[in-house]
């Protein structure tokens, strides 16, 4: 489906309740529920407050909180047919639920496509499967017919090894992967079976196609963005089961038994822990007395604070948007930095003195350290944090917690993934490319000319200057207004005369007296009549210019970044930068950039007269530099439009 180039569409955010709603079907899709299951209490009964948590957990895995959409269209076949869909771009997850981990030593983290839908289904790609192994079933075949495969070719019947039998979720329609014999743990293709696979008695004197391929390894949606950086891994971690066993020392968690695989080829959710040798001569871990409870629950929450402040120092609430609800308490800020050593039956909520997470908000709203308030009458929501309290300030954080998903990280080391911005991850502004868009809205005064267009001026309609340029040469045209001698002149009607020169120019009266005026001159009153929008687009996907249609405009022109001199102390003069955060760019780490380019000091100061995102650079004479490194570095190449 991605052989050729698809025309992308510029990539919007996607709604919470969208996100939720499409997560929601793939799970369903997939048959991935029983991942969303919470832990049981001793009457075999589920806490809805756990369960809620784990299916959020399970759908931020599948879907991140900053999962974009954009619409695509390309042509299939031989005779062009145009098909289109929807991507669903996000970053993809290390530590997905499903497994214990991708074994990618080094995931590379930037936003990629994730999911696309055609036709009302929903299929993952490579990168996806990489994060999540056992989502699909998996065949296998030789290198020679991947490299085949990768060209645009199905996969046909005679081609499959490794059985059978095949996996019981290779039935017809239904979507599968295939990696090669060399590599059979890396999936390089995503297709559908035309053919009961799972079926199969014998492959030999068998002929027809298996599997139609629909995206691969080295196609226009595996390449999309920045594309990935080196030659594909050795191994992939969860896919094969056996040989997991052999490679990782047959990890398991106590009292749990290897992922099975359903009807689908997804595998139940294994925990990472120790070895089966320490297993086998460790004694049973010590029931937690309910003072010690307490202390962990607590702790992971200072902990899922003082991450947010280390990861956010510059933003206002530190990467938080409150109101703060009690499934995203539970599972963004205290299940991923509870410990990992502990066993999880006993890191459950209802065990702790507090027994609800109501009871735990108020208990630390009279420490001082977060501000609640009651919602609805059955739960109680965070309004603020108090970032200065004592216990966040003196708060020192510790080793081996689960980190976001509980996937499974070194000894003794802290998994951040999902929380906030990724710990030790690079500037994403560096590379980016940015482009802004001016539209223009008509006022009440201008709807004439463009209804003598032909086009209708609803409420919230745009327009970019091209469009008005030749919505206003369709009105001249249609009035028969453009002057038969000289193509660049326009005659005046009294439209034209009262909507545009209606006084407020100084040349407005010698025009009207002349009953000309130049083409271009009139477009250019025309467009300072219209109230000004623009928007600003990170990493277009697409050359095409974007409509109104796309993004969401915001008012007024588009902002600059303000660079100026300021002399201190005599002769002592220092530059001042404002206005980065509105191109992504966050001053601090500009800062350290600066240092470094610079060779001088540079710090970040609050803005004086703005709110507290406004910020501001400062650092000794050398403005040459800092706007070189700004527009090399951090804000990349900026066209406006």
């Amino acid at each position: 489906m991605f052989k050729k180039k698809p025309h992308f569409k510029p990539a919007a955010p996607l709604r919470s309740s969208e996100r939720r709603r499409l997560a929601d079907d793939i799970i369903r899709e997939y048959g991935l529920e029983h991942l969303a299951a919470a832990p049981t209490n001793g009457d075999g009964e589920t806490l809805a407050e756990e369960k809620d948590v784990a299916r959020t957990r399970l759908r931020n895995a599948l879907l991140p909180e900053d999962t974009q959409q954009a619409r695509f269209s390309t042509t299939l076949g031989a005779d062009g047919k145009e098909v289109g869909g929807t991507v669903y771009i996000g970053t993809p997850s290390t530590s997905a639920p499903t497994v214990q981990g991708s074994g990618l030593e080094q995931p590379q983290q930037h936003q990629r496509i994730l999911w696309w839908s055609h036709q009302a289904h929903v299929y993952p790609t490579i990168y996806t499967l990489w994060s999540f192994p056992l989502l699909i079933p998996l065949l296998h075949t030789p290198a020679a017919v991947v490299a085949k495969m990768q060209g645009g070719a199905d996969l046909m019947t005679p081609g499959l090894a490794r059985g059978p039998p095949f996996p019981q979720g290779a039935g017809m329609g239904k979507v599968v992967a295939v990696a090669a014999l060399e590599r059979p743990s890396v999936p390089v293709v995503v297709g559908v079976c035309v053919r009961d696979v799972a079926g199969l008695g014998s492959v030999g004197g068998e002929k027809g196609r298996a599997v139609e391929g629909l995206h691969w390894v080295g196609d226009e949606c595996w390449g999309w963005g920045k594309g990935w950086v080196g030659g594909l891994p050795e191994r992939v971690g969860g896919w094969l089961e056996e040989e997991d066993k052999k490679q990782e020392g047959g990890d398991t968690v106590e009292g749990e038994k290897e992922g099975e695989e359903d009807k689908n080829g997804a595998a139940e959710p294994v925990e990472a822990g120790s070895n089966n040798e320490d297993n086998a001569s460790a004694d049973p871990p010590k029931e937690l007395t309910q003072p010690e409870l307490d202390a962990t629950f607590r702790n992971a929450f200072l902990y899922g604070l003082h991450q947010q402040l280390i990861t956010h120092p510059a933003h206002p609430t530190h990467g938080l948007v409150f109101p703060l609800s009690p499934s995203f308490v539970m599972a963004n800020l205290i299940q991923p930095f509870l410990p990992a050593s502990l066993p999880q039956q006993q890191l459950q909520m209802k065990k702790t003195s507090w027994k609800t997470l109501r009871k735990f908000v108020k208990a630390l709203e009279k420490e001082g350290v977060v501000h609640g308030k009651d919602q609805g009458g059955s739960e109680t929501v965070v309004v603020e944090v108090f970032w200065g309290a004592e216990a966040v300030v003196g708060f020192r954080p510790y080793g081996g917690v689960k980190g976001m998903g509980g996937g499974k990280g070194e000894k003794g080391s802290t998994t951040m993934e999902g929380v906030g911005v990724v710990a030790g991850a690079g500037d994403e502004s560096i590379g980016q490319t940015l482009q802004v868009v001016n539209f223009y809205k008509p006022t009440s005064k201008l709807a004439a000319i463009f209804s003598g267009a032909g086009q209708s001026v609803p409420q919230q309609m745009y327009f970019t200057p091209p469009e008005v340029r030749e919505i206003v040469t369709q009105y001249l045209e249609t009035e028969n207004l453009i002057s038969p001698s000289n193509k660049r002149l326009v005659t005046l009607n009294p439209v034209l005369g009262n909507a545009v020169f209606d006084g407020t120019g100084r040349l407005d009266a010698e025009i009207l007296a002349k009953g000309t005026v130049p083409r271009d001159a009139l477009l250019e009153r025309i467009l300072a009549s219209m109230s000004p929008y623009h928007a600003i687009l990170r990493n277009p996907s697409s050359s095409s210019p974007p409509t109104a249609a796309d993004i969401k405009p915001k008012p007024g022109p588009a902002p600059k970044v303000r660079i100026t001199l300021e002399t201190r102390a005599g002769n002592k003069t220092v530059t001042k930068v404002s206005g980065l955060e509105v191109f992504h760019v966050e001053p601090r780490r500009l800062a350290e950039e600066l240092k470094k380019v610079c060779a001088g000091s540079a710090g970040v100061e609050p803005l004086v007269g703005a709110s507290k995102k406004g910020d501001f650079l400062k650092h000794p004479t050398l403005t040459k530099d800092a706007t070189n490194i700004q527009g090399r570095d951090s804000l990349g190449k900026v066209p406006s439009k």
